[in-house]
């Protein structure tokens, strides 16, 4: 095989240069091709950063916060050009480890099962029940209770869910049970097949299981608020621009990671409560506050005006572990994702200066005669499981 095959292409304002793989991503005239030689068959990339790099990062947020910059000033540098705004309501969060097609839940006082077909509801209050259930029965429900047994109770017109004022219900899946807040439904998914569970809850409670999740909630008080104010945004812009069905977002990093009661944390819950209702809007509406672990020194841009591309100077000194990492690939790994290339030959990688040496193009050169494979620098990232879209040959 032959490492790197003497080039990587760097866009710069729109014109292709090559630059020798060793040297500096500065633009000059093309290096001439080394000639084929055997290398060794391991692949060396070293990068920075961790995830997509769009919005707050929250290593950066971290510096931030300690260079003494407040949760508004903070969140004014991810999402420039937003502006604080207020949302609140509920949002329908689908329970993915719950992978049957059951919902049971453990007795607890007022307890009650209700309709979503006709808003009928009934308390369950039955001497001796350990645990109710929810099971589809055509298009409509059965309730049973499990006391020394399983036994049916009644079947409930429609889809169904469980209630409770106060506290938490505990739902058990597969493995385990976790407690939740607010409402437990059994719903046919958008697909009609089987049964999902989804939990109905509040915003502001939502984000007791969410922010910890995703920040340490002993971070910087300043940090771990702009993080609650990004997760909010996010959850309502999900829940407003997208039709999933039954639920509204996932509980894991499809939307962002909620943990229910498990992940409740004093501090994390003083940083929502802080920010209560504080949501960042632009056109009048909740934007798409994306965030990530580290941007490796620079935000990524994407889809929306207040995702842009620019230097973050907080991550730095924000004792980040991502900062610096290297992945080894061998020709083994990479022939068999492409087995159609041959014998793997090295890649071309394509960096854009504007966005700090983002990688936007990865060509993955064989002996092969068939046309190499493409792949962004994110699928790339993914395939390979690289922390972030900053890297290059070490």
């Amino acid at each position: 095989m032959r490492l790197f095959p003497g080039t990587v292409t760097t866009l710069v304002a729109g014109v292709a240069l090559g630059v020798a793989v060793t040297g500096s991503l500065a633009g000059s005239a093309p290096a001439a091709s080394a000639a084929p030689t055997a290398g060794p068959e391991t692949v060396t990339l070293a990068g920075s950063g961790w995830g997509h790099g769009k919005g707050l990062s929250q290593w950066g947020a971290r510096g931030a916060a300690a260079q003494g910059l407040s949760a508004a000033q903070i969140l004014d540098f991810y999402y420039p050009g937003t502006q604080a705004g207020q949302a609140g309501g509920s949002v329908k969060v689908l329970i993915t480890g719950d992978t049957s097609s059951n919902v049971v839940v453990r007795h607890r006082a007022k307890l009650k099962v209700r309709s979503l077909a006709t808003g009928k509801a009934w308390t369950l209050d039955k001497r001796g029940a350990k645990r109710w259930k929810l099971t589809a029965r055509g298009g409509d429900t059965k309730l049973s209770v499990k006391t020394n047994r399983w036994r049916k109770v009644r079947i409930i017109p429609g889809q169904a869910e469980f209630k409770a004022p106060g506290g938490a219900i505990r739902l058990y899946v597969p493995g385990g049970s976790a407690d939740y807040r607010g409402r437990i439904r059994s719903v046919v998914p958008a697909a009609g097949q089987g049964r999902d569970t989804v939990n109905v809850v509040g915003v502001e409670k939502y984000l007791r299981g969410v922010v910890p999740s995703e920040m340490p909630a002993t971070w910087h008080p300043q940090a771990v608020q702009a993080q609650a104010v990004a997760a909010r945004t996010y959850a309502i812009f999900e829940r407003d621009n997208n039709d999933r069905g039954p639920f509204d977002v996932y509980d894991t990093i499809q939307s962002q990671v909620y943990r229910g009661v498990a992940a409740e944390q004093p501090g994390s819950d003083a940083a929502i409560k802080a920010t209560a209702a504080q949501v960042r809007t632009y056109a009048g509406a909740p934007a798409f506050t994306q965030f990530s672990s580290s941007n490796g020194g620079w935000t990524a841009p994407g889809q929306f005006p207040y995702q842009v591309a620019k230097v973050d100077p907080y991550e730095a000194g924000s004792g980040n572990p991502n900062n610096s990492w290297t992945v080894e690939l061998t020709d083994d790994a990479i022939e068999a994702q492409f087995p159609g290339i041959g014998d793997f030959e090295g890649f071309d990688i394509v960096k854009d200066p504007a966005q700090g040496g983002r990688v936007t193009k990865v060509t993955i050169l064989g002996s092969a005669v068939n046309p190499d494979p493409v792949l962004t620098g994110d699928q790339f990232r993914v395939r390979f499981g690289l922390r972030s879209t900053m890297f290059g040959p070490a």
